[in-house]
């Protein structure tokens, strides 16, 4: 074809909040009636005039097809019962909360498996589970698998001093175990795992200055506790992280890896130190992708560090900080002078892979709204105004 086929790694639904309360057990409708008008939404883009396009399927369709945008893999984005906030940032709930929380998300998985078979060959949409309940979350991996959610299985964070245990634990064996047996991704979103900040002036700085980072915990989390030594099928997706970060958190634990296989890390001795049956950057080969949300020149550019077979380009839609309505010139941005067969592969090719899209009933849909390869290759001489998305950021690594 002379055009792409565009799946974005990295979109957002969720339904009305209170279109919520159908896909409720019903002995719970009382309490979120009540927890519903006491509720105050503290996302801006969720009481905007446009907030529908969350779940209004006539519009979403008629954007993303503006965009270029043939398929999407979706993640969630409203507010579910009994969440304070986005189940997407919410951590672990405490014991308290995790009978409503639990409620409240399975909710939404509902909602999001007939929406998305609204467009089955468009959309893969992510289940979510919490990791409070082992046996309760492999429950949620089966029906998310039974239910066509084949984007996978979202894992909420576990920032340090969660009242559950660490993503390393092994005791998560058996949701990692349901989840490769049923073919599910695992994916880890960004800003979903940094602690409780407090109510102080800085904590929002503070927040943006070190959400990436916990945000990228469960790379090591699962690599350095033998996750895919146990489970050599399962696979991990990091999304909206960027990409530059990859290469040296894999060459970091290459070299103290050899280290602690000796069972010496400068003063730190261990008795019975834990053994991995590869090197940890091996395991990025095998098992790991990045759902690059945005992908700036930049890190094109450097995309043999991290590999093209490992990144998928996602829009992010419908947030503001995401490429739409500008997809097309932000792909053409980013991509300018690199081999189609190379793009194809990041713009759609890996995410069809991971996700499992038939791409051959995708490319009539491309034909029609696609970007043209040559267009992409020949890259963007202007930046539309109106843009807000850090793909259009300055460029600051020069090619060669």
């Amino acid at each position: 074809m002379d055009r792409y086929v565009v799946i974005s790694s990295d979109c957002h639904a969720g339904a009305d909040m209170l279109e919520y309360r159908s896909y409720l057990e019903s002995p719970l409708h009382e309490e979120f009636d009540a927890w519903a008008a006491a509720f105050v939404n503290p996302f801006g883009d969720l009481v905007r005039p446009d907030a529908d396009r969350n779940w209004n399927t006539t519009r979403r369709v008629r954007e993303m097809d503006a965009d270029g945008v043939v398929a999407e893999v979706v993640y969630p984005n409203t507010v579910p019962p009994f969440y304070p906030s986005g189940s997407l940032v919410a951590t672990s709930p405490t014991a308290e909360d995790y009978p409503y929380r639990l409620a409240g998300l399975r909710a939404h998985n509902r909602w999001m498996a007939d929406w998305c078979a609204e467009l089955p060959d468009r959309r893969a949409g992510i289940g979510q589970i919490l990791l409070n309940d082992i046996d309760e979350a492999v429950r949620d991996v089966h029906w998310i698998a039974d239910h066509g959610l084949r984007g996978g299985v979202l894992i909420p964070g576990v920032p340090p001093g969660s009242s559950i245990p660490p993503l390393h634990a092994p005791i998560y064996d058996p949701i990692w175990r349901a989840c490769e047996e049923r073919g599910l991704v695992v994916n880890a979103h960004g800003g979903a795992a940094s602690p409780d900040y407090g109510p102080y002036p800085a904590s929002l700085s503070l927040w943006l200055m070190e959400t990436a980072w916990f945000s990228h915990r469960p790379l090591w989390a699962f690599i350095l506790s033998g996750v895919f030594d146990r489970f050599p099928s399962l696979r991990l997706v990091m999304s909206e992280q960027g990409t530059a970060w990859v290469r040296p958190a894999l060459t970091a634990m290459d070299s103290f890896y050899g280290q602690l296989a000796a069972g010496n890390v400068g003063e730190l001795k261990f008795v019975q130190p834990f053994l991995l049956e590869r090197m940890p950057s091996e395991y990025w080969e095998t098992n790991c992708l990045i759902g690059a949300s945005f992908l700036h020149r930049d890190d094109c550019l450097i995309r043999s560090q991290v590999g093209t077979d490992h990144i998928m380009w996602g829009s992010d839609y419908p947030h503001l900080e995401g490429t739409p309505p500008f997809s097309k010139e932000a792909i053409a941005l980013t991509f300018a002078g690199v081999d189609p067969v190379e793009v194809r592969a990041m713009v759609g090719g890996n995410a069809a892979r991971t996700y499992g899209f038939d791409l051959a009933s995708l490319e009539p849909i491309a034909a029609r709204i696609g970007p043209r390869v040559d267009e992409v290759f020949a890259g963007l001489e202007l930046i539309p105004d109106g843009v807000m998305s850090p793909a259009f950021a300055p460029t600051m690594t020069q090619p060669g």
